[in-house]
């Protein structure tokens, strides 16, 4: 493989929520959230709290963050999938399932056998990538019952 194909492969590491490079994306996903929703993004807000994350996935291409994502302990069982991002230019090359799959393989490793997660009724991309990505609606769950911009999915773990 030469320098050039090298570099032009997406890189995904591993680290947790005080990664400066995962915050830097946090950051592009809550404003193309905002963009998304408008105020109505204000009450999710104190749900989507970053700290002390232990799991989270930076992507990078050509040394440059472009995608982020993380779980966290829902339950014995179960993970939370949480601030899930590709930048809007790098959109449509498959990152985020595979970004998915390495958190999910994470999760496993960890010993979780199901994941959970909640996306925004607008986020048309997101949920079609759940739905493709072998994840199946489920009530709201937690803090999301009674919320009408939310659909939460699950997915049993492999």
């Amino acid at each position: 493989m030469n320098e050039t194909s090298k570099s032009q492969s997406p890189e995904f590491i591993r680290t947790n929520s005080d990664h400066p490079d995962f915050r830097t994306m946090v950051n592009a996903l809550d404003e193309d959230l905002y963009q998304r929703n408008g105020d109505t993004q204000k009450q999710y807000e104190q749900y989507n709290q970053i700290d002390k994350i232990k799991h989270a996935i930076v992507i990078y291409s050509e040394r440059k963050p472009i995608g982020c994502g993380c779980f966290k302990r829902f339950d014995n069982e179960s993970v939370e999938m949480k601030r899930m991002f590709v930048h809007p230019a790098m959109r449509g090359k498959k990152l985020a399932a595979q970004m998915l799959q390495e958190l999910e393989k994470w999760a496993v490793e960890e010993g979780y056998t199901k994941a959970v997660l909640e996306t925004g009724v607008r986020q048309v991309e997101a949920i079609r990538l759940y739905t493709r990505t072998g994840y199946s609606l489920t009530e709201n769950y937690g803090q999301y019952i009674g919320m009408e911009d939310s659909i939460c999915y699950r997915k049993e773990l492999k």
